[in-house]
């Protein structure tokens, strides 16, 4: 073999690796050369793959859902409670196709203030999450509903922003509390919204896992850094104790003391040793921070938007937004991305960063400029609905505003918004079926009632105005004089003032509308039942004894209006001869026998004449009591009384009525009244509910009222919404109502409203509020305010604080007080009233008339053989 032939060996291999070094420098040479080229050829690979990335993120986009979380008012979670919601949420972002970009697998959570509501909560992602998040761990206490697509106008003017973290990458934000709610900063930025200026506020928080491969490139870089830090402390550490070292021993004293040492020692001293400090080791949880562990760690993107309709409103709103977003700032921070040259803000609203912004805002993509990494944690203030710890403004589409002559709307009081604005806010009146108000004399609950009853009747609704002491109604007439009610009002007024008194007339018997017999005859005598606390238990004599007697009163009167002779009906007062003397007892039964059911024309054979005189004594005692109150007399003597409220209900009447006081009488025909109306409420069940005409019924002093009749004030409370008639009782103190009435009308109150007081007093009905607001914050209201509970568009509202219409000021253009005399006059005679004495008189003349149409009724009938059979 050649010698030669191993070096030919080697050398053939060393020549490629040459040759191939060689090439690699050419093409190298020809790349710089022609360097346009490669970056050409770069950024086209680059354009084509972030089209392919687009049209697939458009296509995922496309395939998203939307929720709507709508708390309850008592919706008060836990910290764990809120936390699974997060994992929930953060579990769903990966609910998307393989094919999916990263940037589309995020969910959204979006909050919204357009001026319907105080705040929207929304939760949008991938479909494929839908059955995930639409079952949350909040329970029954947040409703779930798919959310329709929102779909906005243009406002003229539109500011967007984006928020990063700025600070230390590895500090948490700030731990907010539960109480008061993270919310609230947010929703007191958009409390002063207007619907009517465009105003539109809108904050979206995208959330979806942290990449494994960016957070261990950044975990790498953090521990670099860190173990850099160290080093760089350790070496400043070693040369300022060198230096320390050094300066030491130049020092006099150093050198005094090194010579004594010496001389005393017999040996030459020498410099200290200085140990340089060693760098400590590098705690990772200590380095990292929030980043040292994988679990419920998420990206996230912060997006705002507001607008306006107005110049000004949609830049100082995200003023607002950004002194909220400041709340949640601690080591790390909400900050707004972008820079402030002058009067320019350079950010989401120019270029190039706008374009970015919109694609992100309206296809839902996560692409923050820096990684937003946040714990779940943190999130908390967000990952839920606003709870019962949140004050959420007052917005009017939550309560409408009060319409001057417009018979759907209730007035409810004056309420001043966020912004200081004042303006009148109504109910609705088809959902006002009840309103209790309670609060100390003076405090506006009758001014309130008074300014509400007064907007009904200019609207064209008919009312019943109860008040026991008048006080109602010279405040109320200079705004009901005009002209156009003039013909629907009456005052039914028993107090007989003046020198000259005018009375109204009602029988309680008349017969005239062709009322039904039994309930004419039940109703008179619930209501004595009522007053004399007479039951079938303490008083079965006396009230069988006024059933029977008022039975053939009735059917007397029945006979007289069909014989077309109503003016010769009986009364209530001529219960009195029909038990004592038998000259009028018996052609009274024998011209009504045949109107009579078996059972009463057996008890009047055979049970009357068994019982002693002294047994009549406890049913004519209130009736000689009625008799012989001059105004009672002449206004319950009348035959064909004026006073109908079946009729006035109705045809929409106003009536006012004023019972003249709170005694034993007064109670008893207060008593009267109120068991005629809810005799007449019930009779409207013969009229379709559709036509049935709604009418309001007022009752102040509900402690004098419901002292003669709590049963049958209780029976409205409850009955009533039935026939369209619709309660408001004002009181001064709720502990003092009888416990039917307590309850049935703190049960069936669609508004509850409280003035000043004791706070032992408004306690029942904060009591109902949840005790928010506490009764201190009530009982330190002022004259006229009031906090009130509403129930609008089957939700109740509040309670809310409100003040008081007052009269003079919400009815100032109403006010006709050139108009009163005239106006009063008017109502008068709409309710029949004559003279005191002429009533009077013709009542007493009264028992007459009947006698002469009984012995018509009856002329065959000898006194002798009637007498034999009823006695």
């Amino acid at each position: 073999m050649d010698p030669a032939a191993p070096h030919m060996t080697l050398a053939a291999p060393l020549d490629g690796l040459l040759d191939l070094l060689a090439g690699l420098v050419d093409v190298a040479g020809w790349l710089l050369a022609h360097w346009y080229l490669l970056a050409l050829f770069v950024a086209g690979c680059w354009g084509l793959a972030e089209w392919v990335v687009r049209r697939l993120a458009r296509k995922a986009s496309a395939e998203r859902m939307a929720l709507e979380l709508v708390p309850a008012r008592h919706f008060d979670p836990g910290l764990e409670e809120i936390f699974r919601r997060g994992v929930q949420l953060a579990r769903a972002s990966t609910s998307m196709p393989w094919w999916a970009p990263r940037r589309t697998k995020a969910v959204q959570i979006r909050l919204r203030a357009d001026g319907s509501s105080p705040l929207r909560y929304r939760i949008e992602g991938p479909a494929g999450g839908e059955r995930l998040l639409s079952i949350t761990p909040f329970g029954p206490a947040v409703t779930v509903k798919k959310a329709l697509p929102v779909a906005d106008k243009p406002r003229k003017h539109v500011v967007r922003a984006e928020f990063i973290l700025r600070g230390k990458p590895t500090a948490p934000l700030r731990d907010v509390p539960l109480d008061p709610d993270p919310l609230q900063p947010l929703v007191d930025a958009v409390s002063d919204l207007r619907a009517g200026l465009g105003d539109l506020a809108e904050l979206r928080l995208d959330i979806q896992r942290a990449p494994k491969w960016t957070l261990r490139a950044r975990r790498v870089q953090l521990m670099s850094d860190a173990r850099r830090r160290e080093r760089r402390e350790a070496q400043r550490a070693a040369r300022w104790l060198r230096q320390d070292a050094g300066g030491v021993e130049d020092s006099l004293s150093w050198q005094l003391q090194q010579l004594i040492g010496s001389k005393s020692a017999g040996a030459g001293g020498g410099r200290r040793l200085v140990m340089p400090p060693v760098p400590r080791r590098v705690d990772p949880a200590e380095a990292l921070g929030k980043l040292a562990d994988d679990d419920h760690l998420v990206r996230v993107q912060l997006l705002v938007m507001c607008a306006s309709d107005t110049e000004g409103r949609a830049e100082a709103r995200l003023g607002q937004l950004q002194a909220a977003l400041d709340v949640f700032g601690s080591g790390s921070r909400w900050a707004m991305r972008g820079w402030h040259l002058g009067p320019w803000r350079l950010g989401a609203d120019r270029w190039p960063s706008r374009r970015g912004f919109e694609r992100r805002w309206e296809l839902g993509h996560c692409q923050p400029p820096r990684p937003n990494w946040v714990r779940l944690e943190e999130l908390t203030g967000l990952l839920k609905p606003p709870t019962r710890h949140c004050r959420l403004p007052l917005l009017a589409g939550d309560l409408p505003t009060f319409q001057f002559g417009n018979p759907e709307l209730l007035l409810q009081g004056i309420h001043a918004g966020p912004d200081g604005r004042r303006r009148l806010v109504a109910t609705y009146a088809s959902e006002t079926l009840f309103e209790v108000g309670v609060g100390k004399a003076g405090g506006g609950k009758t001014e309130r009632a008074l300014a509400q009853a007064i907007g009904w009747a200019h609207a064209g609704g008919g009312l019943m105005f109860v008040d026991p002491h008048r006080d109602s109604w010279p405040r109320a007439l200079p705004f009901l004089a005009h002209t156009t009610l003039a013909k629907r009002i009456a005052l039914i007024d028993l107090g007989a003032h003046g020198p000259a008194p005018q009375v109204s007339s009602w029988n309680p018997l008349d017969m005239r509308q062709g009322q039904v017999a039994h309930e004419v005859v039940e109703a008179t005598a619930d209501a004595f039942a009522s007053v004399l606390g007479w039951d079938d238990a303490t008083a079965p004599r006396a009230l069988t004894i006024l059933t029977a007697a008022l039975a053939v009163l009735v059917a007397v009167n029945e006979a007289a209006c069909q014989a077309g002779r109503p003016e010769d009906q009986t009364t209530l007062f001529h219960v009195r001869p029909l038990l004592t003397d038998p000259a009028f007892r018996t052609p009274a039964l024998a011209g009504v026998e045949g109107r009579l059911d078996e059972e009463t024309r057996a008890w009047w054979r055979v049970v009357f004449p068994t019982l002693p005189p002294d047994a009549f004594a406890v049913v004519l005692n209130p009736m000689a009591r009625l008799a012989a109150n001059p105004v009672t007399r002449a206004f319950l003597g009348q035959a064909a009384g004026v006073y109908n409220i079946r009729a006035a209900m109705d045809s929409k009447m106003i009536v006012w009525v004023c019972p003249g006081g709170n005694g034993p009488t007064d109670r008893l025909i207060t008593a009267l009244l109120a068991r005629d109306l809810l005799r007449a409420v019930r009779s409207r069940r013969d009229v379709p509910e559709a036509r049935r005409v709604p009418f309001r019924a007022y009752f102040d002093e509900l402690i004098t009222l419901t002292g003669a009749a709590p049963d049958t004030i209780a029976s409205m409370f409850e009955d009533f919404r039935k026939y369209r008639v619709h309660v408001h009782g004002m009181t001064q103190l709720l502990a003092r109502l009888p416990a039917p009435v307590r309850l049935s009308l703190v049960q069936n109150a669609s508004t509850l409203a409280s003035t000043a007081g004791s706070q032992s007093a408004i306690a029942p009905v904060t009591a109902e509020w949840g005790d928010e607001p506490g009764p201190d914050v009530v009982a330190a209201l002022d004259r006229f305010d009031h906090y009130v509970s509403l129930t609008v568009r089957g939700r109740r509202v509040g309670p809310v604080k409100i003040a008081g219409p007052h009269l003079d000021d919400v009815f100032a253009t109403y006010a006709r007080p050139d108009n009163t005399a005239a106006f009063e006059r008017a109502a008068r005679t709409t309710a029949g009233t004559a003279p005191l004495d002429v009533l009077a008189t013709r009542a007493r003349g009264q028992l007459d008339r009947v006698n002469a149409f009984l012995a018509q009724l009856a002329p065959t009938t000898t006194p002798d053989h009637q007498e034999k059979t009823y006695k």
